[in-house]
């Protein structure tokens, strides 16, 4: 027995005395899960691939096919699903999934070259900034580990690569994500092109701005110690306007390799596709995303339907295209735009 006063000392000293244990670490828990999107084409190339193993073929509720090989249950669901199962799971997304079907060398690769992706922390993305119709949307999500490999799962990545209407069942999945935090920020078409007219306004600094915006209402209900953001200018903008000495915020093009930027692009596309959706409707047809020729003749017909006082409520005015479209319409006395002046626009 020691006492209150020396009872540390005597402790440590009896601790020391004692053979010391070696820890040997564990070796990581081999996983035996697999679940990925497939196209229809991808599809019928795995059922063949499958076929040629002689492996058992069994039938499984919507499902499309399902094989029964040496440790690993192959299914594919009608919904595009693929479910791989068993303990011979790695090597068979590895050896035979990836470089005979999918074409890629993917599996286990960004867990292990980018570990800080898979820890707590923020992505940031945009949407709507290159497009004539609808608002500039900005997102910010903050997620960690076990949220992440959710999403990772269920296929969430750059909204780019994903359809309008995936884009809004992947936002469902990640907003009903329970321990996140989801933040959006933009303005109505109306007020937007009011700040863009503004004397050296600037679309670069307005979504600084918002981004700002959002990431601080995220940090509120979800702290987290750094954030990605998908560099959409040359300098670092946001920074004007986000003032938290404990937040590493950070950049780098194509940050949506990043899971969770890759959650927040499909929460700013999806709120966006659902602001388009709005002004398709009042439009009365679906509006054409982007800036093309097609846009251009929409941007015709709304002029002449709604007027040059209603033409702000839909397109950016700032848009050379706009500009053309009021100009050729001859109304620039009751819209008085100005013509865009020839930027060299920072590219990614």
């Amino acid at each position: 027995m020691v006492d209150s006063k020396d009872g540390k000392a005597s402790v440590r000293c009896t601790l020391a005395k004692r053979k010391k244990k070696i820890d040997i670490p564990e070796e990581p828990k081999k996983k035996t899960l697999y679940t990925k999107k497939l196209s229809d084409e991808q599809m019928e190339k795995l059922e063949g691939v499958c076929a040629t193993k002689n492996w058992e073929v069994h039938e499984v509720e919507y499902a499309r096919f399902a094989f029964k090989g040496e440790k690993v249950n192959v299914v594919a669901y009608n919904s595009g699903k693929l479910v791989v199962q068993g303990k011979e799971m790695e090597n068979f997304v590895i050896n035979i999934l990836e470089p005979e079907v999918l074409g890629e060398a993917r599996y286990g690769y960004d867990e292990v070259y980018h570990p800080e992706w898979f820890e707590l922390h923020a992505g940031m993305d945009e949407s709507g900034k290159g497009d004539l119709f609808g608002p500039v949307i900005t997102a910010c999500v903050i997620a960690d580990k076990p949220q992440i490999d959710e999403w990772v799962k269920e296929g969430i990545r750059d909204s780019k690569k994903i359809t309008d209407g995936r884009i809004l069942k992947l936002d469902k999945v990640i907003r009903e994500t329970r321990g996140i935090a989801v933040e959006t920020c933009f303005c109505g078409m109306r007020k937007y092109n009011e700040l863009m007219s503004k004397p050296r306004a600037n679309l670069n600094m307005l979504l600084a701005w918002q981004h700002a915006k959002s990431l601080t209402a995220a940090l509120k209900r979800k702290r987290a110690p750094w954030g990605m953001l998908d560099q959409f200018s040359k300098h670092d903008l946001v920074s004007r306007y986000f003032k938290d000495s404990k937040f590493d915020l950070r950049m780098q093009t194509k940050a949506e390799e990043d899971p969770v930027v890759a959650a927040a692009s499909v929460v700013a596309r999806a709120e966006y596709v659902r602001y388009m959706g709005s002004l398709s409707k009042r439009f009365g047809e679906d509006l054409v995303k982007g800036a093309s020729g097609e846009t251009k003749k929409q941007a015709n017909r709304i002029l002449d339907r709604f007027g040059p006082d209603s033409f702000c409520e839909f397109a950016k005015l700032h848009f050379r295209t706009a500009y053309e479209v009021v100009s050729d319409a001859g109304m620039l006395d009751k819209l008085p735009l100005k013509p865009p002046s020839a930027k060299k626009e920072w590219r990614k």
